[in-house]
């Protein structure tokens, strides 16, 4: 898990748009970024991935999400080549 004392989520349902998000494969961060929407019903969601400055659709079941705390909802995206 990651030293920022994020929560780690079991449910979709817990996230909302604007929630700031990691999300690990195997002890592996492989996205960051903000909650941009939700999928209720299919259980997935969406974040702006400021990793690589797209918009990724993330499973739940295939990764661990922790939710960052409030002070990392300002994160920014750095478009290459900026």
């Amino acid at each position: 898990m990651t030293g920022t004392d994020g929560v780690v989520m079991s449910s979709y349902q817990e996230l909302v748009p604007g929630d700031a998000v990691e999300a690990f494969f195997r002890s592996t961060l492989v996205h960051r970024g903000p909650v941009t929407d939700t999928a209720p019903d299919h259980g997935l969601f969406w974040i702006l991935d400021t990793l690589t400055g797209s918009r990724r659709l993330l499973d739940m079941s295939e990764l661990e999400i922790v939710r960052l705390p409030a002070h990392y909802r300002e994160v920014r995206v750095n478009a290459p080549g900026r």
